[in-house]
């Protein structure tokens, strides 16, 4: 075994085994898409899903899920995965980030998956996260979730020699980012707004030439924080986060995962540590990956595999020649 698969306990396979994963779920999705059924495109992704990580020679527990064990048949927190032979794993998924866009039809719905050594990816209640995120190349710390946004906005535009009036942020468009909204605009930066998919607004960050998209701000799932952090721990940037409990509830969702101080301010290292193997599959066009093509015959896919411990990432187009059906 490579030596630094005997560090991590992850085997080299799982960086391609695992892009099976969310090709499957992704396909399984794309048969929904545009039909206004966000249930059934989450349904058919996480079935697909399931399936497959059912076949990795893992002992895989997940972590990051669609809800918590009374909500099956969704991939729930605590349920186990695997064949129960190999490491120890964290799992973190997204079957269908984005279900809203996918029943629409619109850009940048993906599967996602991240697996991790056990104990080393945040165990994040289902509730609101604030985050911050850039990409690779700046120096630690010059980016604060405390910070004003202009003061922000200010740093990245100076470490990167530009103008703030040529740094764009990506927001989820929603009326709690209201204010946020006008003190970006207030500082002279353009918004990319999206509705939802706020992985894909984060990893956005680390390829600003071809996304234009340089920070990443707000307010949105915890889940997808985990799993936007495990990306980030394999191409590089920076984030930070914070659980947003907007009630009671929320707060006894954090207290029953372990979260004793709900103020508590994480790094990207701190929300995933160790070696990280990420993979996300396109299920609608986007700006990074392609969606799924259903051609004559054969179905194809895009996607992209990471992983933390060699820094490596691969882009991985496939055809599938299924006569009609994936498996």
């Amino acid at each position: 075994m490579p030596k630094d698969d005997e560090q991590s306990g992850l085997s080299r396979m799982l960086t391609l085994e695992i892009a099976r994963v969310t090709e499957a779920a992704a396909v399984a999705a794309s048969k929904l898409r545009g039909r206004g059924n966000e249930e059934a495109a989450d349904q058919a992704a996480v079935d697909a899903m399931r399936r497959e990580l059912n076949r990795l020679a893992i002992n895989g527990r997940v972590v990051i899920g669609e809800g918590e064990r009374d909500e099956a048949p969704m991939l729930y927190i605590g349920e186990e995965v695997g064949t129960g032979e190999g490491p120890d794993v964290d799992i973190a998924v997204d079957p269908l980030e984005g279900t809203t866009i996918c029943a629409k039809a619109l850009p940048n719905a993906l599967a996602v998956v991240a697996i991790a050594k056990s104990g080393t990816l945040l165990h994040a209640p289902d509730i609101y996260m604030d985050k911050i995120a850039i990409g690779p190349g700046y120096e630690p710390g010059l980016v604060k979730l405390d910070a004003p946004a202009a003061d922000n906005l200010n740093a990245l535009a100076e470490a990167k020699g530009v103008p703030v009036a040529e740094i764009t942020a990506c927001i989820l468009d929603r009326p709690r980012h209201a204010k946020l909204i006008e003190d970006v605009r207030a500082a002279g930066a353009a918004i990319r707004l999206i509705g939802d998919g706020d992985i894909a607004g984060v990893i956005h960050t680390t390829n600003p030439n071809e996304t234009g998209i340089d920070i990443y701000i707000g307010i949105g799932g915890a889940p997808e924080g985990v799993l936007a952090a495990a990306a980030l721990r394999c191409i590089g940037g920076q984030m930070q986060a914070r659980l947003h409990p907007l009630n009671d509830q929320h707060r006894a969702r954090a207290a029953a995962v372990g979260i004793e101080n709900i103020d508590r301010i994480y790094t990207m290292e701190e929300m995933a540590s160790g070696d990280v193997i990420f993979s996300a599959t396109g299920v609608t066009d986007g700006s990074m990956l392609m969606g799924v093509k259903n051609r004559c015959g054969s179905i194809e896919t895009e996607t992209v595999v990471m992983r933390a411990a060699t820094r490596t990432v691969r882009w991985i187009r496939t055809e599938h020649y299924t006569q009609g059906k994936f498996d």
